[in-house]
């Protein structure tokens, strides 16, 4: 590099990086509604944990709690589905959100309490929906099952209401670049109502309502967990480990591969269904083609780490994120396989897509916010986390939980699959082979369930300032393992956050 190139980067970066006080001021502008959103975000987490252990024991003890109608399976487990998503997950991407945007744009969040009134909002839609469903009120579609009249609106409501915020604070933004998860974060904003809205239209009958009901899920997993939690990723890895994503052209690639081929993919969910078969071909050409956006950010993230894995061991938020990142691709590459007809054949209706959607939306969401909150809680409330070893206990509880879980359920599903296409064997027959593997699903969700109680216990510790003050984060005396490489030249793309 000349030396002019040389001094015209490092004026560049001086250019972009950001003080201390700069810093503070932007998280002060969107503390409450981020606060806000967390703390509703984990009860949501606690309540939905608590259906998913009661669905899955429901499978071992199928008279268990019966003579109770609000926790017979056909509500429960519904119920646990949207506690997740809409309570737990889309919650705390809200908070992450308006945490992340100020950062980037080098702008206090406009429109605050507008964001609270969002959140707000959106939660009473949620509570109403779940408490609908637990009462045997519900639209009966897989995702889609809360109220559309009486629910539905209020989501739609907030969820504008939290973009509205964002976009505010987008149009005054003071930067002229836009770093990559600004893109993933601003445009799940304008997705999320649109495929919402169109989900729920009450238009649909037979057919045509299985094909909307299924553009609306996996776009709901694409187009709204997905880009969020991906903007959370590009964001906080850089930052963790100090130096520039790896390529930013590769990012706007996986960006707008994304945007281009994922909305077209929900109908392989329906391979064998009576749609036309231009429908299942068209989606399953454009799963193939997610081989681009999901290698693209594969490629772009791992090199963004390589060299800088022994940080995992200074930072749990690191951890968490690239343990994220490593499931992103696993879950989409595994979706990609699964979309092909003979193997679709052999998993769908099976417990094999109980484990894939895990691996989605827990491995891959769920992880990347825990990540999240544990950099961002401490910059909010002012305090380190308290304890180490409950960093650590609830790493490896939810860790060893969610793997054990989706080996077993994946196994368990295959079995069951090759019984069914055995015509010499009976539908019971492929029953009864599950039953093993459901007994490890149960196992394993207690792991995780104490993993979440350990999670909110250490989080209560925090907020309410219990346990001991530390004056430095619980891992400072860790030494990071780093390998000394030189970063790639990605400034001159704008590659850092």
């Amino acid at each position: 590099m000349s030396d002019s190139a040389a001094a015209r980067l490092s004026k560049e970066d001086q250019q972009i990086r950001e003080n201390v006080e700069e810093v503070a001021r932007y998280d002060a502008s969107g503390r409450r509604p981020v606060l806000l959103s967390f703390y509703i975000g984990l009860a949501w987490l606690l309540v939905g944990t608590f259906f998913g252990d009661v669905a899955s024991f429901k499978f071992n003890f199928p008279d268990w709690w019966s003579h109770w109608d609000w926790l017979t399976f056909g509500r429960v487990r519904p119920a646990h589905l949207n506690a997740m998503i809409y309570g737990w997950a889309s919650t705390s991407m809200f908070g992450v959100s308006l945490w992340m945007m100020p950062r980037l744009l080098r702008t206090p969040l406009r429109w605050a309490n507008l964001a609270s009134a969002g959140i707000l909002v959106w939660t009473v839609g949620v509570v109403v929906g779940v408490v609908l469903m637990l009462a045997g009120v519900t639209d009966g579609l897989e995702w889609l099952e809360m109220d559309r009249y009486l629910a539905d609106p209020l989501l739609v409501l907030g969820a504008g209401l939290v973009g509205a915020s964002i976009w505010r604070t987008l149009m005054d933004r003071q930067v002229k670049h836009l770093y990559v998860s600004v893109w993933y974060v601003a445009a799940s904003y304008l997705w999320f109502p649109v495929i919402f809205t169109v989900g729920n239209l009450p238009f649909y009958r037979g057919v045509e309502s299985a094909a909307v009901n299924w553009f609306y899920a996996h776009n709901a997993l694409g187009l709204w967990l997905t880009t969020v939690n991906l903007g959370v990723i590009y964001y906080l890895i850089p930052k963790i480990v100090g130096r520039p994503i790896y390529s930013y052209w590769l990012s706007l690639v996986g960006f707008w591969a994304l945007a281009f081929f994922y909305a077209l993919n929900g109908m392989h969910h329906l391979v064998g269904g009576p749609l036309p078969q231009w429908m299942i071909t068209t989606s399953i050409t454009a799963s193939i083609m997610m081989f681009i956006p999901v290698l693209a950010v594969g490629v772009n993230q791992h090199m963004t780490v390589v060299g800088r894995f022994g940080a995992m061991r200074y930072s749990p938020t690191l951890t968490f994120i690239v343990l994220a990142a490593m499931s992103y691709t696993a879950v989409s590459l595994q979706g990609i396989m699964t979309a092909l007809v003979e193997v679709n054949r052999v998993s769908h209706f099976t417990q094999w897509t109980i484990a894939h959607s895990h691996v989605g939306v827990y491995m891959f969401v769920t992880f990347a916010l825990f990540g999240a909150l544990y950099y961002i809680l401490p910059r909010l409330i002012g305090r380190e986390w308290p304890s180490a070893q409950l960093i650590r206990l609830h790493f490896w509880l939810v860790a060893v939980g969610m793997v054990v879980y989706v080996v077993g359920l994946s196994i368990g599903g295959v079995i069951q699959g090759l019984d069914m296409l055995d015509p010499a064997k009976s539908f019971q027959t492929s029953v009864e082979a599950t039953i093993p593997w459901l007994w490890v699903r149960s196992a394993s969700a207690v792991v995780l369930t104490l993993g979440h109680l350990v999670f909110l216990y250490h989080t209560y510790l925090m907020v309410m300032r219990r346990g001991p003050e530390l004056e430095a984060p619980p891992f400072y005396a860790v030494k990071p393992i780093l390998i000394d490489e030189p970063a790639p030249a990605a400034l001159r793309e704008g590659g850092r956050p």
